[in-house]
């Protein structure tokens, strides 16, 4: 009757085999994880601190980005070269606001901004747009911008949620520049 109890090994070669598959199995993970943990934190430097996708989220920047177009932002120029400038298209991450915002900087630190019947005036003078705008919106100002912060609008003037209505944005939260539009694909190139 005891021996009716013993465990009964059907395949002697599953002695030999079990071996092999975890060496095999072993292997495979250190290799998994030599490739994608690398990856995954060369992919999370790169989009902390060098460049990220972002997609454009309603028709604020329309003539110049279009809803559900995808660009680039980088991150580098602001923090190691020099600061935000006035036409540079910008990606802000407001406090209380869950998404991202992209508008064009208008005015800099120290600059009295005023907005009147569509035109922008900066320290009393028209500001000249070399960019494409869709006029529109209501007037604002005139407003000093404060040290540190930057007054951004939206190219599409008369539906905007810009700085007209939340104020000048500090500077520390922009997120980055818009650089690279890569899709949709007869929207590819340079953004400006």
């Amino acid at each position: 009757m005891a021996d009716l109890l013993q465990p009964v090994d059907l395949d002697p070669q599953t002695k030999q085999g079990s071996p092999r598959v975890l060496r095999w199995l072993s292997r495979a993970a250190r290799e998994i994880g030599e490739t994608i943990i690398p990856a995954v934190v060369i992919a999370l430097v790169i989009n902390l601190f060098l460049a990220q996708a972002t997609q454009v989220l309603g028709q604020s920047m329309e003539p110049t980005l279009h809803s559900a177009q995808r660009v680039v932002v980088e991150k580098v120029t602001y923090r190691l070269i020099h600061g935000p400038r006035r036409g540079d298209i910008v990606v802000l991450g407001l406090p209380g606001q869950h998404e991202l915002l992209i508008k064009r900087v208008i005015g800099l630190p120290g600059e009295t901004i005023e907005v009147r019947e569509g035109r922008v005036y900066i320290d009393g003078v028209a500001l000249e747009e070399s960019w494409s705008i869709n006029p529109g919106g209501r007037d604002y100002g005139p407003t000093v911008v404060p040290p540190l912060h930057v007054f951004v609008l939206g190219d599409n003037r008369g539906a905007s949620n810009d700085s007209r209505s939340f104020g000048p944005v500090r500077i520390s939260d922009i997120i980055g520049r818009a650089w690279f539009s890569y899709w949709p694909p007869q929207d590819i190139g340079l953004v400006d």
